[in-house]
């Protein structure tokens, strides 16, 4: 559904709103604070500018589902099959054409509008409701009712309808993420003068006097009127601009650019361009095209055997000329290609539902098996989206720092360490040291590193984890950890001034959280020592006399709380540091209390700037005890007199920290050669910081060249000041960007694409959107996600978990896997049906008519069910054990690699040859060549022996057909040792039960040979041959020679080492056996080699991680690839 009537109208202003007055925005749109538009009025706004709605928000179409579904390039060259057989009478074989057609395309519909359908159950409008002033009156409305000149209030939990321009706020704060990505809330000052500024100069999350749409309120309440509704807010914009996102550019038309016959060029193109987008030659995933080639060059082919068999039946054009002509085109053709690959994707998109991955399209996943680069948000994708204490540093005791908090809101999970205080100066030397050991370990040119066996792996985790200051303790359940004097009264000042609230809701089992997220992360903190403001309000007898809020002016805020045990008042206070530290005159307390002098202060100063570097948000937190008059709520002592004379009492560093299995996550994305890159709209320190956590960048980025080093990490401003030449002639691309715009997100993915990589995105924000629909691969976040993200998707977590994306991308290649192995067995059928019926012309009856060796109905029997079960089972099989351990498939080559061509050459030729001679030997041994009349019409019994050799030759193509899918199980490897790692002596029996589809497929699609030879009247009538008896010799002989034939190949292929071999068919020594490289967070480089671009799809790169116990599949110390 569209925004409405009049949708296209956008209210116009001299200047942007956020740069003009509350009063002459009033005057531009007459609206009136005390009493908001009249119903009329409003009314006479909606038919003007339209509802205040997104477009798509109407939900899925039926009938374009349906229509993408029928134009595939199989189905219309299979349509073409059946208008065919029609033509010339045989309505058999047009009928089971028809069915599956129809089969194919209800799946594909069925299942596709299911997830649409699902899609929009997810989406829900962001605001449904808004408070406004109309006629005086407040009232609330559906926001799609909404129209530019509207009062709208807004207080904490609301989520705003429409872009309004704020002019009444008290302490009002506005969390973005959604649609900038930064994580803490804006706060807003209705005041503040842009008259100066520009719209290019100040961006969307700087206007601290506008809140947008789809935006929600944190804390605080406030007054707007509304500027912008529908798509023309900043969330309609960032919508707007992703219609059409993947759509080709048209072609030229312009004579200025080419010419006088440009007009007539660019017409044809852009004809060009929609007969290739419509026939799927130009549009889709890899394989999709891949496909729509291969069923056009098929079809191509199967015209031409048609022309060969009017040839040699010298153009006497019969029913059964024409019959044996379709025969041998529809045997050039995999009917059940598309449908077994249609159930192969159904089955694989209901395997991720239960993983909680839902695929919107059935092509996305064949598509991840692909990915070689993620483009990941931060905030809500790799981090939690909410704030942790990360650090706290008490004077004279020491750095307490949180770790594995896998919940940011429950106080009783995570541990807690205690670091002794270093300065800059000591954690220099401590790195130089480092580097030293390090450049020592270096020499002969290798990197080599023996980790001790007494190394834990808590150790492991806290070299990866820590940042660069030591433990002195372990790990420690924060209620054993023991409460200073100078720890008790820090988290007292972070408990009690702190306005959030921390508890348990025992109906739904899960803590909750309300207030600031900067509060909640201190109060969770306090919480963690029982020392909560619950706990000392309530327990304790701490009462509060009166509260100085937090002003941005000063960037502070202070309690003043009465104390319980000798009633004495204590102010407590927290802020920015630089001002709280300005009222100080005392560090630390007791026996580490100090005066602040200027040196004191600098140390001070230099540890804040040591957490600051580590992506932490630094706040102080201080204290005094007051002597002078009582203080009540009355009271009205200026807050200058409170708030000095304060006694620092230490800092805490916060920050939005990964999700438990991010880091998981990434290590296994880039051990299976997939890059993850981090673009957010973060501080440069806080994004390197958290991309240091999880693994995508070295902890010690000295450890790289220098031109890598620099690469790796840019801001938004730096990366679009770069052209594109400048960008592809960087030795990497960024693996972090800070500070980034949407557009920025686009263009990284064009540089990924001009690189030849297949890219993904994730995220969850809006402003996601357009950089997740440039994406060969969209996924987004289905419970914190926007509905524009999820709409611009190609497949939705549902539980916001990244370590899913994983599970996706391996089912992903174990489905690139299977269909490998169908497409061959398919194809390969059809190779050797089409030797045996190409040869087969030249049998000819008394009247020069060629006689078919398999009937039209066999074919179709053999394509259909003999190949199709199979099929099927091999779409199910499971992924081999290092399937995530091995680069990505080249997807210019796609399902198709010279492997699998000459696979099917050779596996055809050997199955056309082997049922050509059955076929030979039988007429022209017994038979004494005697073929008869007419029988291709009907038995006869002058065509006994044609019968019989059809018979014989049905049953051996039909094993050959079924013990070829348990041949190609393993591409490689022979039938029967499928499992390198498998410790029995003959684990052929074992291997082929693993699948029990593809084993009772097999075993089945034998024993039904023999009713379809022995039945009276359907063999000699449908199949049009008749029972054997010593003939059954032939197709046993041929399936041992056939067996052999394939075990041969594939020897010869690993004897002679032919085609690249799988990585999952080696087993990986160094993976047992090898030393461990040397550990820069995950990875493994050399700092004497620069390293070359990124490489291609499929070849690995240097820039890899290392996995805990051994190094990534196929890569030696220095990036250098072996073959183990």
């Amino acid at each position: 559904m569209g925004s409405g009537k009049g949708s296209e109208v956008r209210q116009e202003y001299p200047k942007h709103p956020f740069q003009l007055s509350i009063d002459q925005l009033k005057e531009h749109l007459g609206v009136h604070p005390e009493q908001g538009l009249s119903a009329s009025e409003a009314t006479q706004k909606r038919s003007q500018y339209g509802e205040n709605k997104l477009m798509g928000e109407g939900g899925v179409k039926w009938y374009s589902v349906l229509l993408k579904q029928v134009s595939n390039a199989m189905i219309l060259v299979l349509l073409l099959a059946m208008a065919l057989s029609y033509g010339v009478s045989d309505y058999v074989e047009g009928g089971v054409i028809t069915a599956v057609i129809v089969l194919n395309v209800l799946i594909g519909f069925y299942q596709e509008y299911q997830a649409e359908k699902k899609m929009d159950s997810l989406r829900a409008l962001s605001s449904p409701t808004a408070t406004v002033l109309r006629n005086g009156v407040v009232d609330a409305i559906p926001s799609a009712e909404v129209v530019p000149g509207d009062i709208v209030q807004i207080k904490t939990g609301d989520t705003i309808p429409a872009d309004i321009r704020i002019f009444e706020a008290m302490n009002l704060e506005c969390d973005e993420k959604i649609l900038t990505g930064e994580a803490l809330p804006v706060a807003k000052d209705p005041e503040h003068d842009f008259t100066n500024a520009t719209e290019l100069e100040t961006g969307v999350g700087d206007r601290v006097n506008m809140a947008y749409s789809s935006s929600t309120v944190t804390k605080g309440r406030g007054q707007g009127i509304v500027v912008f509704t529908g798509m023309h807010t900043e969330i309609g914009k960032i919508a707007q601009s992703m219609q059409g996102t993947k759509r080709k550019a048209n072609r030229s038309m312009s004579r200025k650019k080419g010419g006088n016959l440009q007009p007539a060029k660019g017409l044809i193109l852009r004809i060009y361009d929609a007969i290739g987008a419509f026939l799927g030659l130009t549009v889709g995933t890899p394989l999709q095209r891949k496909l729509s080639k291969l069923a056009y060059v098929l079809f191509g082919l199967a015209i031409l055997l048609a022309i060969i068999v009017f040839g040699v039946n010298r153009f006497d054009v019969t029913n059964e000329v024409a019959i044996y002509a379709i025969s041998t085109g529809i045997a050039m053709i995999p009917e059940s290609l598309i449908a077994v690959l249609t159930i192969t994707f159904v089955s694989g998109m209901t395997s991720m539902r239960k993983r909680r991955v839902l695929t919107r399209k059935l092509s996305a996943l064949e598509a991840l098996g692909g990915i070689t680069n993620i483009c990941s948000d931060k905030t809500g994708t790799l981090t939690q989206g909410q704030m942790v204490t990360r650090k706290a540093w008490i004077p004279g005791v020491g750095i307490y720092t949180v770790n594995n908090a896998e919940d940011a809101a429950n106080p009783t999970h995570g541990t807690i360490t205690l670091g002794t205080e270093k300065s800059r100066a000591e954690m220099e030397a401590e790195k130089k040291a480092r580097q030293e050991k390090l450049e020592a370990e270096r020499s002969g040119g290798g990197i080599k590193f023996k980790e001790p066996k007494e190394k834990t792996e808590r150790d492991v985790r806290r070299a990866v984890n820590d940042f660069d200051e030591k433990s002195d303790s372990d790990d420690m359940d924060p209620k054993d950890v023991e409460v200073v004097p100078e720890l008790d009264a820090f988290l007292h000042s972070t408990a009690l001034c702190n306005l959030a609230t921390v508890r348990y809701n025992d109906s739904e089992q899960k803590w909750q959280t309300t207030g600031d997220p900067t509060e909640v992360a201190l109060q969770v903190f306090a919480r963690r020592f029982e020392l909560g403001k619950k706990q000392l309000e309530g327990e304790r007898g701490w009462k509060q006399l009166t509260e100085y809020p937090f002003d941005s002016t000063v960037k502070r805020m202070s309690v003043v709380y009465k104390v319980p045990d000798d009633g004495s008042t204590i102010i407590f206070t927290k802020g920015a540091v630089e001002r709280i530290l300005d009222l100080c005159v005392n560090v630390g307390i007791g026996a580490h209390e100090t005066a602040i002098t200027d040196e004191v202060k600098e140390q001070i100063l230099e540890q804040m700037s040591l957490l600051a570097d580590q992506g932490l948000r630094v706040l102080a937190v201080a204290r005094r005890s007051w002597t002078g008059e009582p203080i009540n709520e009355k009271s009205e002592i200026p807050r200058e007199d409170i708030e000095q004379g304060l006694t620092l009492l230490g800092l805490a560093g916060i920050y939005d920290p990964p999700r438990l299995e991010t880091k998981d996550a990434v290590r296994e994305c880039t051990n299976a050669g997939i890059r993850v890159h981090m673009l957010t709209g973060d501080h440069p320190g806080t994004a390197a910081a958290i991309a240091k956590e999880v693994g995508i960048i070295p902890k010690d980025m000295s450890t790289l060249p220098k031109d890598v080093a620099d690469s790796l990490v840019k801001t938004a401003a730096e990366f679009d000041g770069l052209t594109d030449e400048e960008i592809d002639q960087m030795p990497e691309l960024p693996l972090v960007i800070a500070r980034c715009a949407p557009n920025t997100k686009t263009r990284m993915i064009a540089a990924l694409h001009r690189r030849g990589k297949y890219a993904a995105m994730t995220g969850d924000g809006v402003n996601d959107g357009p950089s997740l629909q440039a994406a060969d691969v969209g996924i987004a976040m289905g419970l914190a996600g926007s509905d524009v993200a999820k709409g611009a998707s190609d497949i939705v977590l549902t539980d916001d978990n990244f370590a899913s994306i994983v599970n996706a991308i391996e089912e992903g290649r174990r489905m690139f896997d299977n269909i490998q192995r169908f497409v061959l067995h398919l194809l390969t059928s059809n190779v050797g049906e089409v030797v045996l019926l190409v040869c087969g012309l030249g049998f000819q009856d008394d009247r020069k008519y060629s006689v078919f060796p398999l009937s039209p109905l066999s074919i179709l029997w053999i394509n259909m069910l003999t190949s199709g079960f199979p099929a099927f089972g091999l779409g199910r099989e499971k992924a081999s054990y290092n399937i995530m351990s091995r680069p990505p498939h080249d997807n210019k080559k796609g399902v198709f690699t010279w492997q699998i061509i000459f696979d099917m050459v050779v596996y055809g030729l050997l199955m056309g040859m082997l049922t050509l001679f059955t076929f030979v030997i039988i007429v022209y041994g017994p038979g004494d060549g005697k073929i008869g009349q007419d029988c291709n019409k009907s038995y006869s019994p002058d065509c006994d022996v044609v019968f019989r050799a059809r018979a014989a030759v049905f049953a051996e193509l039909t094993w050959l057909i079924l013990i070829s899918a348990w041949e190609i199980k393993g591409i490689r490897r022979s039938m029967f040792r499928l499992d390198p790692r498998s410790e029995s002596r003959f684990p052929f029996f074992a291997d082929i039960w693993e699948n029990k589809f593809l084993f009772w497929s097999v075993t089945v699609g034998s024993v039904v040979v023999f009713p379809c030879i022995y039945i009276p009247g359907f063999n000699t009538t449908v199949f049009k041959h008749k029972e054997i008896t010593w003939e059954w010799a032939l197709p046993i002989v041929a399936v041992f020679i056939f067996v052999l034939g394939m075990e041969l190949w594939k020897l010869a292929k690993r004897t002679f080492g032919w085609f690249a071999a799988p990585d999952e068919d080696k087993v990986d020594g160094r993976r047992k056996h090898g030393p461990l490289s040397l550990r820069q967070g995950f990875f493994s480089f050399s700092r004497t080699n620069s390293l070359a671009k990124e490489p291609s799809a499929g070849q690995g790169s240097e820039l890899t991680a290392v996995t805990s116990g051994h190094s990534p599949r196929g890569l030696g110390p220095i990036g250098k690839k072996e073959d183990v």
